[in-house]
């Protein structure tokens, strides 16, 4: 029997890529945060220093215009990870089941062959 070493390499690399992605989104999603962060605080700043809050308003500072913009794509760019995320999780999971499957028939074939390797034996000896 042929081994399923190479299909096992090939699944446990697909899962180490798989993983690989997940953690890129994970930063990627923890860096919109941190600059969503950062922009409402730079909001909140040219608020005060302008003494208008109401974004409506004729003079409403066009610096906090433009951060509360940004941070609004921001927030959406966040939640397309999100969503690619639970998609990169669902193939994590189903990369790992074939892996599993890979691995099995590995260790099932080994046992047959030591199996038949001793019945060689056996009916040599």
């Amino acid at each position: 029997m042929k081994s399923r070493g190479n299909l096992v390499r090939l699944k446990q690399f697909q899962v180490n890529e798989k993983r690989r992605q997940l953690s890129q989104l994970d930063m990627m999603i923890a860096e919109f945060d941190r600059m969503a962060a950062e922009l409402d605080a730079q909001v909140a700043i040219e608020e005060r220093k302008s003494g208008i809050t109401d974004t409506n308003h004729f003079a409403y500072p066009t610096f906090a215009r433009a951060a509360r913009q940004r941070r609004d794509n921001l927030n959406n760019s966040r939640l397309d990870l999100l969503q690619q995320k639970g998609a990169a999780e669902m193939a994590l999971a189903e990369a790992e089941t074939e892996l599993a499957k890979a691995e099995q028939l590995e260790n099932r074939d080994t046992r047959v062959r030591d199996a038949e390797a001793d019945l060689r034996r056996a009916v040599a000896g």
